[in-house]
């Protein structure tokens, strides 16, 4: 397997971060008396926030704009003061492309301040050259423009990349930004129509690393 660069997701692959999102999302229904559509909500996972936005208007009408204010109050005061804790083989991996001078970047839905916040809390910001995010982009996951962009960031062709993603959007943007692309799933495991995309799922980042060093 010949790369000369990795591109990571953040949210459910680097960080554990998709348990405490859902969490508070869930106490922010409960709040507001609202119920949780389990299905909806997984469904968002790997999205930007317009995708999030169109979704959840959709499933919870007029009540979008209370619950998106609970739901980000709360959320907001935990990743941004808290460091979230570093997934299985994260470090293990980070250090062994570092070792080999392969150039890394995060390629995350989420907003760059609150990504900042995380990497720097879980002290994983230093692993990583560059940092784009689902604000910097038109078109969020699965659409491939924010690979495609991490990708001219680091100056590498993104046939050159290796993508790390955990969630089914995540995947399809990666696969369609030509990358070899390595599934972790997280909360939600890959369907049919991802797993016939023909990318490799291993179970954590420690196996992803083994296969690499094949």
């Amino acid at each position: 397997m010949k790369f000369q660069a990795a591109i990571f997701d953040m949210d459910g692959l680097l960080l554990d971060t998709e348990r405490v999102c859902m969490r508070v999302f869930k106490q922010a229904c409960e709040t507001l008396q609202l119920p949780f559509h389990e299905a909806v909500y997984l469904s968002i996972i790997g999205r930007n926030s317009a995708g999030i936005e169109k979704i959840f208007r959709n499933a919870y009408g007029e009540d979008y704009d209370a619950l998106h204010a609970e739901w980000r109050v709360n959320y907001d005061a935990i990743v941004k003061h808290q460091a979230i804790p570093v997934k299985d083989g994260v470090i293990e991996l980070l250090e062994w492309l570092k070792a080999n001078n392969i150039p890394t970047a995060v390629a995350t839905s989420t907003h760059k301040e609150v990504a900042e916040a995380k990497l720097r809390l879980a002290g994983l910001d230093k692993y990583f050259k560059s940092l784009t995010c689902g604000c910097e982009v038109t078109h969020g996951k699965p659409d491939p423009e924010i690979y495609l962009l991490a990708a001219k960031r680091l100056g590498i062709e993104a046939n050159q990349c290796v993508a790390f993603e955990d969630s089914n959007n995540g995947v399809r943007s990666a696969v369609s930004a030509n990358m070899t692309t390595f599934q972790i799933p997280d909360l939600v495991e890959p369907c049919d129509e991802v797993r016939a995309l023909g990318h490799q799922i291993v179970n954590s980042l420690h196996d992803a690393l083994t296969e690499l060093k094949k």
